[in-house]
């Protein structure tokens, strides 16, 4: 994995149009890893419109499809994107084992992803939803998705610190939205962490959208996100 700060950085393109979709790229590749294609892209321009037109100004794509779908379906719709030739694509954990089987095993190049428990989703909401607290489900979640050879897990950064006191989660990659600076707002994220705790928390890769994108200068906020995260990195290998 690489140290540079800037590929620790997925920006989430939530946007509508190509256009808009384009001028974010073609301003924000060289200073971030990669950048996620969501439900409102896919839903208004298309899959993989959006996938090639990030690949035309030189970016990398997470494809954020969330697929929770029977195996068969979830299957066939890996297969699919992972020929767009994109680096990570996401599947809920809450769609089974099998279904994850089937996203691992037509992955092709790409990663597979798991996300685990929506990090807008509160203790209460979770225990209403799955019956327990974020935290234990988190784990359940993370331990079949490292069972069924999954890549990685999409969690909130609240839950890194206690992940990685099970050995065998360490082969999963550790992606986390609900990551934003001090000087951001927090919005519709519940669960949150500054990006610096957050890479201290063990986490690979930070999810990171309206704190960039809707910064009066977004080339000077991936900026000031990168020199924290490098800050972090260093205490972390030190």
């Amino acid at each position: 994995m690489s140290d540079d700060p800037r590929d620790r950085i997925i920006v989430a393109a939530d946007v509508s149009t190509l256009d808009a979709l384009m001028r974010l790229v073609e301003e924000l590749a060289p200073y971030v890893g990669c950048f996620k294609i969501g439900l409102e892209l896919i839903s208004s321009v298309g899959g993989p419109q959006a996938v090639k037109a990030v690949h035309s100004c030189g970016g990398k794509v997470f494809y954020d499809g969330k697929f929770c779908d029977i195996p068969n379906t979830v299957a066939a719709a890996a297969k699919a994107v992972a020929e767009l030739g994109i680096w990570a694509f996401n599947i809920h954990a809450s769609a089974g084992r099998e279904s994850v089987e089937a996203a691992v095993a037509n992955r092709g190049e790409s990663q597979v992803l798991g996300v685990t428990v929506l990090t807008s989703i509160d203790e209460a909401e979770c225990i209403s939803i799955f019956g327990d607290k974020p935290g234990p489900k988190v784990l359940q979640f993370s331990q079949m998705l490292a069972e069924t050879g999954a890549d990685g897990i999409i969690c909130s950064p609240k839950e890194l610190a206690f992940l990685g006191e099970y050995e065998e989660l360490a082969c999963l990659k550790k992606v986390t939205p609900g990551v934003r600076p001090e000087w951001a707002a927090t919005n519709d994220q519940k669960r949150v962490m500054t990006p610096a705790d957050a890479i201290a928390a063990r986490a690979d890769y930070l999810v990171i959208g309206r704190p960039i994108t809707k910064h009066k200068s977004p080339v000077e906020a991936a900026k000031l996100i990168a020199e924290e995260i490098g800050e972090a990195l260093i205490i972390r290998h030190a």
